[in-house]
């Protein structure tokens, strides 16, 4: 277990710009990657730091750098020479693997926050996706130079997710609750699938909001499986290649919030839930449903693992939704001008009273002194 927390000291004894002790920030870690090959390790914290692991022979430190903004979401490359960053600012930066003090070179911006990065499997292109709706498609080797936008979201997007084994297409999740399909070098959208139609039994409600949190993909089956931000389901799909659909196969409901989904190389499934309990599950096909899997020695390891080690999710328990602020605020005008005009006739209405009662009260004060 590592500490992000000794990790480096801060320059100045985390002072600011201005000289004075900068806020005391949570460490969290915001995000983080593996390399393609499982030889890398990095990730960001709260504290704006990037650190750098090599996890073979054994797990090792090699850098811990300063960003210049607090990220959203990172990826190392396929020949696992730079890390991309992706920050709130809308700008991704480029960190060496290979020179792990370098500092970091800015490759591209967006004007709007970005949610997720990735690249395709031969590095060629950049994929960004912002909480504009958009989603940009740039040439690694010069990110200035924009190959396509996949435009068709109609709320932030959350997840971007290129298909290994079929490297032109990629998935794209968003707040408007869709997972879509796409050519991305063309920007032609291929499939788009609506979530909120999926579970029949809430077909009433179709207000929920389904952000996906997590994507994850297995090559063997071509099983997508998404997670949903504090929706305790994973929807599993699977997708067809040659009319290039994605076909929804299966639900999972968790007793408690996903965490998030990972697909091992066999096949299958692991969840990891905000349970001390269970905190950790594992499911894999069978004749074509996913079942539970109980007896794995593997699970069961993990399993006490994250149980005796609970304190270090604590942080993460009860937490509230982190896209519920990325929405687009809706204004209902029509609502505000009867609320208003309601308003201004009931001031006028009670106007009316007074001077009426004000009348009355002066007639009958002229009637006294007549009748006196």
């Amino acid at each position: 277990m590592y500490d992000c927390i000794t990790a480096g000291k801060k320059s100045q004894e985390e002072r600011g710009q201005d000289g004075q002790p900068a806020v005391k920030a949570s460490d969290d870690i915001l995000a983080f990657a593996f390399s393609s090959s499982g030889g890398y390790f990095a990730l960001t914290d709260d504290n704006k730091r990037l650190v750098l692991f090599r996890t073979k022979p054994c797990w090792e430190c090699l850098s811990v750098r300063s960003v210049v903004r607090r990220c959203t979401s990172l990826i190392i490359t396929a020949a696992e020479d730079k890390i991309l960053v992706a920050d709130k600012s809308g700008d991704v930066y480029s960190y060496s693997v290979t020179e792990p003090q370098k500092a970091g070179k800015v490759e591209l911006g967006h004007l709007s926050l970005l949610l997720d990065v990735a690249l395709s499997p031969d590095d060629q292109y950049i994929l960004t996706a912002d909480r504009d709706e958009k989603i940009r498609v740039s040439l690694t080797r010069a990110p200035h130079n924009i190959v396509s936008f996949c435009l068709g979201h109609r709320e932030f997007v959350s997840r971007i997710f290129v298909i290994p084994n079929y490297p032109d297409l990629m998935l794209s999740a968003s707040g408007d609750c869709t997972l879509r399909l796409w050519e991305y070098k063309s920007g032609k959208e291929v499939h788009c699938c609506h979530l909120n139609s999926l579970n029949k039994t809430e077909a009433t409600n179709n207000d929920k909001k389904y952000a996906v949190s997590r994507i994850a993909y297995c090559c063997q089956g071509n099983y997508i499986a998404i997670l949903c931000d504090c929706i305790p389901t994973v929807y599993i799909f699977q997708f067809d290649a040659a009319p290039q659909l994605l076909n929804f196969r299966h639900q999972i409901s968790l007793k408690h919030k996903g965490w998030d989904v990972a697909f091992e190389e066999t096949g299958g499934l692991w969840i990891l839930q905000e349970d001390k309990a269970a905190s950790l599950l594992l499911y894999r096909p069978v004749d074509g449903h996913w079942q539970p899997v109980t007896d794995d020695t593997g699970l069961m390891k993990m399993s006490k693992y994250l149980h005796d080690n609970w304190t270090m999710f604590e942080g993460s328990v009860g937490t509230e939704s982190c896209y519920s602020s990325l929405y687009k605020a809706s204004f209902d005008n029509m609502a505000i001008y009867l609320q208003k005009k309601e308003e201004r006739l009931q001031q006028q209405q009670k106007k009316r009273k007074e001077l009426q009662h004000e009348s009355n009260r002066q007639t009958k004060k002229i009637r006294t002194r007549e009748s006196s």
